[in-house]
């Protein structure tokens, strides 16, 4: 079954990530989006494919997007998977990235970008926030860095920044862009914790804890 294969195929190439972008993650991502298509009526087949690859062609962990997008098409075809369904699925997860800033016409994209979005808020959202600044080389918080705001994409993926500034830079707007009711439900407990995190983080700072 083309599902089964595609798991195989992303644990695969995730399998060794240490950004917070490993296969725990997608597989969370997948479940959410999945309930999400179940509710608003979507074409179940395709976000969860969509939510499977998402990250296979993200450039923040793959050397060439291009390519890896080329890699995706080609496994797809060989699956066998309608041509109709194939772009579709391209088309999605070449466009949900926070970074792309795109506006999303198919309600399939927008359920996979919420399930996604949705994991990079709460509890979940605080511990790979952590993880993937550290990766970067980037600081806890380093309060000479300015929070920044309209950035290019090279900005946003490649500026001076910290894993507390990261919260101010998009996990706190990703509530407000969510698309359906479902995913702003469950936005609202996982932004008020993000809040709370960060009131306490600066008590602490400050030494007032």
């Amino acid at each position: 079954m083309i599902i089964e294969r595609t798991e195989d195929w992303v644990k695969e190439r995730l399998a060794h990530d240490t950004t917070g972008h490993d296969w725990y993650h997608i597989d969370r991502v997948r479940k959410v989006a999945v309930m999400l298509a179940e509710k608003e009526n979507a074409d179940q087949q395709i976000v969860e494919l969509a939510a499977l690859l998402h990250d296979t062609i993200d450039d923040k962990i793959v050397a060439n997007e291009q390519v890896a997008v080329e890699e995706v098409k080609k496994f797809l075809v060989e699956q066998g998977l309608p041509k109709s369904a194939l772009y579709k699925v391209l088309a999605i997860i070449q466009t949900i990235s926070f970074s792309k800033g795109q506006e999303l016409s198919l309600l399939e994209a927008k359920i996979v970008q919420d399930a996604d979005r949705l994991d990079a808020i709460g509890a979940i959202g605080i511990a790979r926030t952590f993880q993937y600044s550290g990766a970067r080389n980037q600081p806890i918080y380093d309060p000479t860095l300015s929070v920044r705001g309209q950035m290019t994409r090279e900005e946003y993926r490649h500026g001076k920044s910290s894993a507390i500034n990261h919260f101010y830079e998009k996990l706190l707007q990703l509530k407000d862009g969510l698309h359906t009711q479902t995913a702003k439900e469950v936005a609202e407990k996982r932004h008020a914790l993000m809040e709370q995190f960060l009131d306490q983080f600066f008590l602490e700072w400050e030494g007032n804890a």
